[in-house]
């Protein structure tokens, strides 16, 4: 049976929390899917914990690291979902079911090929700066694409019509930050994208708690207007935190 959903989840050292991300995305999940984890050369046992939840594991090859586009290039190309949903590790939401029985309901508008959602602070480390920021930005996204019809989004949450993710040829490869903004933008190209305020997707927040919202916001702005003027990132690579 051809699953209805392929979940893909990149990782870079992730062993810690792995496990944990796959079992919250599955618990009390009905509908048909599969789960990918995609393993971007990872230092410790990441791959070892993956593959006893997982349903397939990608490694990647080579000596060097690559870009995040690439990880999850590799993930979406054995997956074979009707919808591949790009999430990312450590995320997570609340009933899974009805999360992603929402979502699915998007699709029914043939028009729809890429669908995000609101991505918040997890509860418990919330800080009052990061609802004021995240609900700013997932505003921002919710106008650019429903009211402006200029795909954006978080790459915490991507869903998208496999169809589509292949007539775009996925995440571009060949930049080290902003790959997920211009790859919402360019499916924003070929049909209609969405954000459905109902989704909720709770994240760790890592890179803002320990390099401070000012600077991670510069950087951001910087990266984004660089791709939109020069069409590549400022940033030469994308450091992970953990």
């Amino acid at each position: 049976m051809t699953p209805k959903l392929s979940i893909i989840i990149p990782t870079l050292n992730e062993e810690k929390i792995i496990g944990q991300t796959i079992e919250r995305l599955q618990a009390g999940l009905s509908i048909s899917h599969e789960l990918i984890v995609s393993d971007d050369i990872s230092d410790d046992k990441s791959v070892e914990v993956a593959k006893k939840y997982a349903d397939k594991v990608v490694v990647m090859s080579g000596q060097s690291k690559v870009n995040a586009g690439e990880v999850r290039n590799r993930g979406a190309k054995v997956a074979s979902g009707e919808f591949l949903v790009f999430i990312d590790c450590g995320c997570f939401v609340i009933e899974p079911e009805t999360f992603f029985k929402q979502a699915l309901e998007n699709f029914s508008n043939k028009k729809i090929i890429g669908l995000s959602g609101n991505v918040e602070v997890q509860p418990e480390i919330r800080t009052v700066l990061d609802r004021v920021i995240s609900a700013i930005i997932n505003t921002g996204y919710r106008l650019l694409n429903n009211v402006f019809h200029y795909g954006s989004a978080w790459g915490k949450f991507i869903m998208v019509r496999k169809e589509s993710f292949e007539a775009i040829h996925g995440f571009r490869e060949d930049i080290a930050a902003g790959e997920d903004i211009n790859f919402f933008y360019r499916l924003s190209k070929i049909g209609k994208t969405h954000f459905d305020n109902r989704l909720i997707i709770f994240h760790p927040n890592r890179r803002a708690h320990q390099i401070g919202w000012i600077r991670l916001l510069f950087i951001w702005t910087r990266n984004t207007l660089y791709l939109i003027f020069f069409g590549k990132s400022y940033s030469k690579e994308w450091k992970p935190i953990r």
